[in-house]
């Protein structure tokens, strides 16, 4: 299966990460992870970097400063625009045979702002692909409101780290096929086999195994996981295929693989060596790199099963 993540869009290697609103007004800047030259860091040059930051409708990119080499700051001179209309996006997609399309609005939890529900409805009037969507369900209210508005799946991060038994309570009410708990997970130094949970879009480290924290929401109901790479996620070099394998082989819900996606062949190797179900790209579709179609043929090529 290949989804279509179009919480956001963007050029350049810098993946810090802030929001937009609807109407396009910059919200926050959250810092949530540099990568400048494949290298996780920025160089030591404190030299401003230019870089083009694009926003949907839905949630955007934007930063003032990122970390340098030496943790100092280094600022961005920073160009926003308008990448559209989400819906017109959607459909578009929808149009290419994206099997599933994915909204994550990455920073709601951290900004304490719930994810607006009128993208969604518009979306799902006029889009019959699944959506998923996720980013600021706190409650069970919460998913209800996202199922009515058109929703066919919710993704939840923070929330279910914060209170595990929403897992339980959203999959008893209203299905486990619906309820998609997002793992951001992070390598831990010098410890091979090891990934540490993240919260808040990636932004806050707890103490939680990534494998084992996979287990245990599968335990309480969660029907799929979206599983990115911390490590990963920007570099376009590839996923994390050792995560994805571990947590794939650690439950028996579907994983998807998110973060890395920089050719066809990473999406072949997500699924062939990292033995999930599915992978999730954004910016090689986003910006023309790959068109889905050539991204599915790629897959069948390599005879891997894809609705063409």
């Amino acid at each position: 299966m290949l989804l279509i993540d179009a919480s956001a869009i963007y050029t350049g290697t810098a993946n810090v990460q802030g929001s937009i609103d609807k109407s396009g007004k910059y919200v926050s800047t959250q810092i949530r992870r540099v990568a400048f030259a494949g290298k996780g860091v920025l160089e030591e040059s404190m030299d401003p970097v230019d870089i083009l930051i694009v926003g949907g409708g839905l949630t955007g990119l934007a930063a003032a400063v990122a970390l340098s080499a030496d943790h100092r700051a280094a600022p961005f001179r920073v160009s926003l625009i308008d990448a559209g209309d989400p819906v017109e996006q959607a459909k578009a997609y929808e149009q290419q045979g994206a099997d599933e399309l994915v909204f994550l609005d990455i920073t709601a939890s951290s900004d304490e702002r719930n994810t607006m529900i009128d993208v969604v409805e518009r979306t799902a009037s006029e889009c019959f692909m699944p959506l998923t969507v996720g980013g600021g369900l706190r409650s069970v209210e919460n998913i209800r409101d996202m199922l009515n508005a058109g929703a066919d799946k919710v993704s939840l991060n923070t929330a279910a780290i914060l209170n595990p038994d929403l897992i339980k309570e959203s999959a008893s009410r209203f299905g486990n096929q619906c309820i998609v708990v997002a793992i951001d997970a992070k390598r831990v130094p010098e410890q091979d086999g090891k990934w540490k949970v993240y919260t808040h879009g990636g932004r806050k480290e707890t103490e939680l195994d990534a494998v084992e924290w996979a287990k245990k929401v599968v335990s309480l109901g969660a029907g799929e996981i979206l599983l990115t790479s911390m490590d990963c996620d920007g570099t376009k070099g590839g996923f994390d295929n050792a995560l994805n394998r571990a947590v794939s082989e650690a439950v028996e819900v579907p994983v998807i693989a998110s973060g890395g996606a920089g050719t066809l062949d990473h999406l072949a190797d997500a699924i062939s060596d990292g033995k999930t179900s599915a992978v999730l790209a954004a910016s090689i579709f986003h910006f023309g790199t790959f068109t889905i179609k050539q991204a599915k043929e790629h897959l069948k090529s390599k005879g891997l099963p894809v609705r063409l």
